[in-house]
């Protein structure tokens, strides 16, 4: 392709609302743009990266024996609401009525779509099946950002698994599991297999594929000892020893306007760990309290667990001022009214300081079961103070992207929809399912974001969208034209995907373009044109080397038939 005919609008300023570098590399590379808050258009050079990673994810799974089919994003809310989902995504699903006034939604997955077609399958001689579609998927977040990362419309391959028994899920998630391995593998991408929160997805377990990066907004904990690895919102906080010291008196304490533990403990001059905060969140609608140590931050995903609810949110002053019959910031769990649910930690302390309940005050000397009453379960985020729950040695932390998310369901959906199949002997069983995701447009952004440096995108070449670009430095020299032009040639004829440079631009700006949309290798064709001889430079080396035009082409359709 010439890049005189290409549609690249590529933007020399960082827009504003891009905050981390794939958002902005993507929106300057001319690869994608924004229509409105959390929804993108990809433009050509976009679309042809996107394309080669759907290729490579079917490519994988038809390996691994999965079928494709093709869902439609415009679904009927019945089968929603025969598993219970309709009311479980919340404000998260786009619902819209017919002119009937029949009840649809954008797909935001389609673990029910594919039951119910399932349900055509009757005999134990159909099973194991593995279904997949690559699909736009459709999501209300709250609050988008990060480009294509948390997006409301997003690109999915998911995949489901249906198998007689929970041997055959096990097999067939196995299966799933090292075809992602591989497609991963393939878009050179450095990541982590962890355990993961089940969701709205539900089922017996999960494990998620995540891409080591520090923007990203989840956070894995690790150990390097025994290999274990979990999400933020699966991580096991270890449960302390209960503490010996004896219980004292409470102590009523005033504190005007010391409302933070951090003002609290420059008031009292003590440590947060002698602390107990207690936070009023609305959950499903009723008013409830998490207690968490003072120096520990709650984890609302393990709260919801715990719970057992579908939305979460902190409740607004006038809630906390009505339960608390106190101002914001003096909230404790004595003699509070509402369930609350508190951590370990806080339960197997003594003597902790505490809100009153009362405005300007604390209680001192707080133990529980003597002072107040409260469920006991993990609702902390783990911390690298904390021993691996598989083997106590020393927990690491990182940030990852989450690209991909499989599951085990078993028959949370079949049994609700009523997807059956007969066994040998006549019996009706219900089929037992896996969820299998990956996310593309995110999968696109996690590869700038490891590859990438101050110029531009850094391209693996199984995902550029071209894999070459010659660039001429003087396109009205017809001795640089003409070995451009023949190079061009000969490389379209070997299907190398390559773009000529052909605009009557200045070197640098052309030089700079090309970093800056990531191609692989770059053919600089200038002056020792003449004697048979182009720079040949990779877009991650520096340094260009000199080659005749006839090892230049060797080189580049080696390269081209490795990633084949």
């Amino acid at each position: 392709m010439r890049f005189s005919q290409m549609f690249i609008p590529t933007l020399r300023e960082v827009p504003a609302e891009a905050e981390i570098i794939s958002h902005q590399l993507m929106l300057r590379a001319g690869l994608m743009r924004k229509q409105a808050s959390g929804v993108y258009s990809f433009l050509p050079l976009g679309l042809r990266t996107l394309k080669k990673i759907e290729k490579i994810i079917r490519e994988e799974m038809d390996r691994a024996g999965a079928q494709e089919l093709l869902m439609s994003a415009l679904l009927p809310a019945e089968s929603y609401k025969e598993s219970g989902r309709w009311e479980v995504f919340g404000p998260e699903m786009f619902r819209l009525k017919d002119r009937n006034n029949r009840e649809f939604c954008l797909g935001p997955t389609h673990e029910e779509i594919f039951t119910e077609t399932m349900k055509s399958i009757r005999s134990y001689r159909a099973l194991p099946m593995i279904l997949y579609q690559i699909q736009t998927k459709y999501r209300d977040e709250r609050r988008p950002r990060f480009g294509v990362m948390r997006s409301r419309e997003f690109i999915m391959k998911d995949a489901y698994s249906f198998d007689r028994d929970e041997a055959g899920l096990d097999a067939s998630y196995q299966r799933m599991a090292e075809a992602y391995h591989r497609i991963f593998d393939r878009l050179k991408l450095k990541y982590k297999v962890v355990e993961a929160d089940t969701g709205a997805m539900g089922g017996s377990g999960s494990q998620e594929f995540m891409v080591t990066s520090e923007v990203g907004e989840a956070v894995m904990a690790y150990c390097e000892a025994c290999g274990y690895a979990a999400n933020e919102e699966k991580a096991q906080c270890s449960v302390p020893q209960a503490d010996t010291q004896e219980a004292l008196p409470v102590e009523r304490i005033h504190t005007p306007q010391v409302r933070t533990i951090e003002e609290l403990t420059t008031f009292l001059s003590c440590s947060p760990k002698q602390f107990a905060k207690t936070l009023i969140y609305r959950a499903d609608g009723s008013l409830v309290a998490a207690m968490v140590r003072g120096d520990r931050e709650l984890n609302e995903i393990k709260l919801m667990n715990a719970l057992k609810c579908n939305e979460l949110e902190m409740a607004d002053a006038e809630s906390v001022q009505q339960v608390t019959r106190a101002q914001v910031g003096f909230a404790g769990p004595v003699a509070l009214g509402i369930r609350i649910i508190a951590d370990h930690e806080v339960a197997a302390a003594v003597n902790l300081i505490v809100g009153a309940n009362e405005t300007d005050y604390h209680l001192k000397n707080v133990t529980f079961g003597r002072d107040f009453q409260a469920e006991v379960h993990d609702i902390r985020s783990i911390t690298p103070e904390d021993p691996c729950p598989r083997c106590g040695k020393t927990i690491s932390l990182t940030r990852g992207i989450e690209v991909g998310h499989i599951f085990k369901l078993g028959t949370k959906y079949t049994r609700a929809l009523g997807c059956n199949y007969l066994d040998e002997t006549g019996t009706e069983r219900p089929m037992v399912m896996g969820c299998y995701g990956i996310g593309l447009n995110r999968s696109m952004a996690a590869i700038i974001e490891q590859n990438n440096d101050e110029n531009g995108i850094i391209w693996p070449m199984a995902v550029a969208p071209y894999h070459v670009i010659i660039v001429p430095v003087n396109v009205l020299d017809e001795t640089v034209m003409k070995t451009a032009e023949d190079l061009y040639k000969v490389l379209q004829k070997a299907h190398v995907e390559v773009i000529l440079d052909d605009r009557n631009e200045r070197p640098g700006v052309k030089f700079k373009d090309a970093d800056l949309i990531g191609i692989p290798i770059r053919i600089n064709i200038g002056k020792k044109a003449s004697e048979g001889l182009v720079e040949f430079k990779y877009r991650e080396n520096r340094q260009a080397i000199e080659l005749t035009v006839q090892e230049a082409i060797d080189k580049i359709t080696a390269e081209v038939k490795a990633i084949e």
